[in-house]
């Protein structure tokens, strides 16, 4: 029995020294390939990260091709005529189709116009006969071609 024990004993130290041998065995990666491998990693998610910002900048950027804005209104003839001055600061062309004129932005009439192009970079202006009250603000809304509106009010003079 004593035997026995001291067999267990030393079958126990060998499979406990040759699992130790084992482990110390395994070559680990080095420090370098390590460096190297996360530097591979890195510049893979900057790669893909540029790509995505591109794309997104690209799409963001390609719709700006049309940008509206009023440049100027000028009421006059005694109350019946207005000038409607709107500039496209885009690099786009497009057709003003339509101007709405109204004393509060949710009834607002439109007016009959002849369609108006309006090349990028350029400023157009739109009569309309409208019969305007002193000192009474209005508001305008232009519609284009290309889908894009511009709505903005402007109070007509005092005197």
């Amino acid at each position: 029995m004593l035997n026995n024990e001291f067999e267990t004993s030393l079958n126990n130290k060998k499979v406990n020294s040759l699992a130790h041998k084992s482990l110390k065995s395994r070559k680990a990666i080095s420090p370098i390939l390590a460096t190297l491998l996360l530097v591979v990693i890195a510049v893979a998610a900057i790669v893909v990260t540029y790509a995505w910002v591109m794309t997104y900048t690209g799409h963001i950027t390609g719709q700006a091709g049309v940008v509206l804005y009023e440049a100027n209104v000028n009421f006059y003839g005694t109350g019946t005529k207005i000038d409607i001055d709107v500039g496209n600061s885009g690099n786009s062309g497009t057709t003003i189709i339509q101007v709405y004129i109204g004393t509060s932005s949710s009834t607002l009439d439109n007016q009959t116009i002849t369609p108006v192009p309006l090349d990028g970079g350029s400023v157009q202006r739109i009569t309309v006969n409208y019969n305007w009250t002193y000192g009474v603000t209005y508001y305008f809304k232009v519609l284009t071609s290309t889908g894009q509106y511009l709505p903005w009010s402007e109070q007509a003079p005092t005197s």
